[in-house]
């Protein structure tokens, strides 16, 4: 019987020989095809590769044993455990089985021989089962713990059971069961949490990348908006440089080199007209390249020093316009890490300029429909227009002069480059002279009420916003009278908002008819093209606004109608105010 002293001497010996096994264990971690086992990767031949690896170290484990009370006192349970808690239990059983037959076929006449290889068979099968049944999550020590001391537990009664006669089976597990329980539990549950703190560690280093990723991406959209330029490449490959420990940054376009920041910026400066052979091949086929050497590179100038680089492609709108070009000066120093920033990047600059090509296409969308507004005018008003002023020439003189000036300024305003946005005063001025030549036309038919706040006078508003409302609520409302009728102007404040309304005392409308005039799945033509321009204005004002920032129509027959809407109040200084 062994007194305490000798247990802990026991203990102490263990412990000693579990510090080299965690050595080996953390060089061997860093293996790929391990990584590949921990997360579930590996292929069959590399678990079985796996399994004779652990089922080695139990054979090590067995030779750097102590022997006790004619049994070996070792750590063979846990790598063999590790084995099934890593690969599974066919991984555990067969590292179970190479352990369990060395211990059997070397050391066959001690009296522990076959039930410690029959011990070492189950516990690699154990570990597959057990742990994966009582873990909370990946990898947990505490699981581990448990399943090792279980698992040394049972090679105890399998000693009491086959070892005869039975008081020497008492006698070797009472001298070895404590021990080898506590360091093999003990040292199950520290591999466990050694792989446990590899995942976490790369846990904090993919979040930090993509931290920086995210930064750099939120830091160059500004100067991506306006698209793959040399300002714009500048900056970006500045801003990734700053943020990283590479040598040197490039960005290029399908042509030349756009930017070039950090080493050898002298011979890769912009609009080279050269691009390297690994950048060529980049372009040519679509996929990132990695350079380990200079020769990989293919700069042409020899005496570059940049090493090595990983090259990958800017997509817009699935076609390759650019690569992005990440440097090193050392050869074969691209890390992992610098191809996942690279495709990281990439894609995030990609997507970055298909929202600059969306926003381009939606500004020249809207600028194509207030044209197309502007072309459905003119040919419309003209005629009208000079056939009333020549109604004038001889009867009214000044009359027709002045309209002459109206109809000008009008159409001035009409056909040149749209804005993006005009004072409310230019808008109000532009409607009054549509209503001046409109009034000369029609006389008494048509009056007009202005109702308008002096001092929002310089918000800003969409161009040819209310031009045409007026001149739907003079053509559809109230010239569908034969007296004709008064179109009201309002414009006032209303906390952050300026609410414009168009109302008209004319024939009216249906409710019906109403919600078909903005309704974009009503392919049905209106009289006249009423819904086309209003279309057009519910769609820049939605824009603006948001949904359901659109024109509100409100009509019932016989009772006029109002369009309304409200747009942001923002001013801006305007010298010629509409009074």
């Amino acid at each position: 019987h062994m007194n305490m002293n000798n247990v802990l001497d026991l203990l102490i010996e263990l412990v000693q020989r579990l510090s080299v096994f965690a050595l080996v264990f953390l060089l061997m971690i860093r293996f790929p095809v391990c990584k590949r086992l921990l997360t579930g990767t590996a292929t069959g031949s590399e678990k079985i590769s796996m399994s004779l690896l652990f089922g080695c170290m139990g054979i090590a484990a067995t030779y750097g044993g102590i022997g006790v009370e004619g049994a070996i006192v070792n750590l063979r349970s846990i790598p063999v455990a590790l084995a099934g808690i890593l690969g599974g239990p066919l991984v555990g059983f067969l590292a179970g089985v190479i352990a369990g037959a060395h211990r059997y076929f070397v050391d066959m006449g001690s009296l522990t021989a076959q039930a410690c290889a029959i011990a070492t068979v189950a516990t690699g099968l154990f570990g597959g089962v057990m742990y994966h049944r009582l873990k909370r999550r990946a990898f947990d020590p505490l699981s581990a713990l448990i399943t090792g001391c279980t698992a040394e537990a049972v090679k105890m009664l399998i000693i009491l059971l086959m070892i005869r006669p039975f008081d020497t089976a008492v006698n070797i597990v009472s001298a070895i069961s404590f021990p080898t329980i506590a360091v093999n539990g003990l040292g199950l549950a520290l591999f466990v949490e050694l792989v446990s703190s590899l995942f976490r560690e790369q846990d904090r280093i993919a979040a930090r990348r993509a931290q920086t990723a995210l930064d750099i991406a939120f830091q160059t959209l500004p100067f991506l908006k306006s698209g793959l330029n040399e300002t714009s490449a500048e900056q970006t490959a500045r801003i990734i440089l700053d943020r990283t420990n590479l040598d040197a940054v490039a960005i290029s376009d399908c042509r030349h080199i756009l930017a070039h920041v950090g080493a050898e910026k002298a011979h890769h400066a912009a609009d080279a007209h050269f691009l390297t052979s690994a950048a060529d091949r980049v372009l040519r086929n679509g996929i990132a390249v990695i350079a380990e050497t200079r020769a990989d590179i293919g700069c042409r100038t020899v005496s570059c020093t940049l090493g090595s680089a990983v090259m990958v492609p800017l997509t817009k709108s699935e076609q390759i316009v650019g690569v992005l070009e990440l440097y090193r000066l050392a050869e074969r120093s691209i890390t992992p890490l610098d191809v996942e920033l690279a495709q990281g990047l990439a894609h995030l600059f990609s997507y970055q300029l298909e929202i600059s090509e969306m926003e381009l296409q939606k500004r020249l969308r809207a600028e194509a429909e207030v044209r197309a507004l502007q072309a459905q005018i003119n040919p419309h008003f003209l005629f009208n227009t000079i056939t009333t002023i020549m109604g004038y020439v001889w009867t009214d003189p000044k009359t027709a002069s002045d309209l002459l000036t109206k109809m000008a300024d009008f159409f001035r305003k009409n056909i040149k480059p749209s804005k993006r946005s005009v004072s409310l005063a230019e808008e109000l001025e532009h409607c009054d002279n549509y209503l001046c030549i409109e009034k000369a036309r029609f006389e008494d038919r048509i009056a007009v009420r202005y109702e308008v706040d002096e001092h929002i006078l310089p918000c800003r508003i969409p161009p040819l916003t209310l031009q045409p409302i007026v001149e739907n609520s003079i053509k559809h409302g109230l010239l569908a009278r034969e007296k004709g009728g008064i179109i009201t102007i309002s414009a006032h404040q209303n906390n952050e908002h300026v609410c414009i309304a168009i109302h008209d005392d004319g024939v009216g409308m249906t409710a019906e008819e109403c919600r078909s005039l903005l309704d974009e799945s009503d392919g049905r033509p209106k009289k006249g093209g009423l819904g086309i321009a209003l279309k057009n204005i519910n769609a820049r004002l939605m824009a603006l606004n948001g949904h359901g920032g659109g024109l509100q129509i409100e009509s019932s027959p016989d009772a006029g109608t109002t369009v309304s809407f409200r747009i942001p109040l923002i001013e801006h200084e305007h010298q010629n105010m509409y009074n």
